[in-house]
């Protein structure tokens, strides 16, 4: 039986903190921001000065000013995630003190690509739970910024504690984008579907609502759970909680997938003022019997007087991963196309941005004293294992292909 509480007082949660990487990180920053999401602190990180300045972030950080000389990654991630790595010190002071942080990044580019998977372990490595939020690339942003996107999905899989990857061109299947959206348009849409991540998740523990929950409740979710998918339905009129339900369950970032096999879930309900308990009920209902029958099901209700007759559900599924299956589920960017999975093995030790560039492939053989040291000291961080792996001496020959 599921207990309602009625709460006077502002809601005392963890400390929680929003970073947007990289110019389509910064952008999703600004518009939570536009969007008033309280109870978080937001960040923006950037290798590009003067692209940082016109964050609207309260904390502006510049990483890689050295490696990058205050410039742009050239979309090239490497030389994002470089920068990170040049201030890890800068990173870590940042993050203390943080209980969750959300790490939000447009992928394909590179300073989102690249250095969002060494923020995101610097975070999870700090003990703060950690939920990355990322974007692939519409298909008209070509194929080397959709490899560069899966790579980095990839390697951002074992860096978080809950990954949620929204395909954009999924979000032309949304009934309200059509022929006459303009580009500006619909990478505002995409913001605005990081936003719904962000606020449905840090909602749960942030805002006062009528339901207590707080950051062990969601903990328990979305720690070291791997993929998770999203979900996000609106109704009003009669019958709208079940209506706003059946759309999250069913909307296009879900449709490859099978809520079936999730463990966890996390609903989000936000009504006006009129929210009834039975509406609250409904859709927590339609949602929990979309997943697994042992799932572990958590759900807030939050009343929003600014909305009038609208109900809004947001759904989050985690869960799927296996020990078996060390893969990402991504929803398919094809309509009907079943989920793709695919392995780290099968993207190499070569970056995207040289694989596809036709450049040659580096083969470094660490020394084997050099491969021990590294393997047996698992309680230094990875990031910085590799950063420092990478600065002993290896034998490269460029002409290995």
């Amino acid at each position: 039986m599921v207990a309602f509480e009625f709460i006077n007082e502002p809601h005392v949660g963890g400390r929680v903190m929003v970073i947007g990487v990289g110019g389509g990180g910064s952008n999703a920053v600004d518009h939570m921001i536009e969007a008033k999401i309280s109870g978080v602190e937001f960040i923006a990180v950037n290798t590009d000065a003067q692209a940082l300045e016109r964050s609207r972030a309260p904390i502006k950080m510049q990483v890689g000013a050295v490696y990058t000389k205050g410039r742009g990654s050239g979309g090239n991630p490497e030389v994002g995630r470089q920068a990170a790595l040049e201030d890890v010190d800068l990173i870590r002071e940042t993050l203390r003190g943080a209980e969750m942080v959300f790490v939000t990044a447009g992928f394909g580019g590179g300073t989102g690509t690249g250095a969002g998977p060494v923020i995101a372990e610097i975070a999870k490595s700090m003990g703060a739970l950690t939920v990355a939020i990322v974007t692939k690339p519409f298909s008209f942003e070509g194929k080397p910024r959709h490899d560069n996107a899966k790579a980095g999905v990839e390697q951002l899989r074992g860096c978080a504690d809950t990954l949620i990857v929204v395909p954009n061109q999924k979000l032309l299947e949304v009934e309200m984008i059509d022929k006459n959206t303009t580009i500006v348009e619909a990478f505002r849409m995409a913001d605005d579907i990081l936003r719904q991540g962000v606020e449905c998740i840090s909602g749960l523990i942030t805002m006062t609502g009528l339901i207590n929950l707080d950051l062990n409740d969601v903990r328990r979710i979305m720690s070291n759970q791997g993929a998770a998918l999203m979900g996000v339905g609106s109704a009003s009129g009669e019958g709208r909680a079940g209506a706003a339900a059946r759309r999250a369950i069913t909307s296009p970032l879900l449709e490859s997938s099978d809520m079936s096999g999730a463990k966890g879930v996390i609903i989000n309900i936000v009504g006006g003022t009129d929210l009834a308990l039975y509406e609250v009920n409904e859709a927590a209902t339609i949602v929990s019997k979309a997943a697994d029958r042992e799932a572990n099901v958590i759900f807030g209700a939050v009343i929003d007087p600014e909305l009038k007759e609208e109900i809004k559900v947001t759904v989050i599924a985690t869960g799927f991963k296996t020990e078996e299956e060390r893969a990402v589920m991504a929803v398919s960017d094809e309509p009907g196309k079943p989920m793709e999975l695919f392995s780290f093995e099968e993207l190499g030790n070569t970056p995207a941005y040289v694989r596809h560039s036709g450049g040659k492939r580096l083969r470094v053989v660490p020394t084997q004293n050099n491969e021990k040291l590294f393997k047996e000291n698992l309680e230094i961080p990875t990031f910085i294992r590799r950063k420092a792996a990478q600065r002993l001496p290896a034998s490269i020959d460029p002409d290995k292909q």
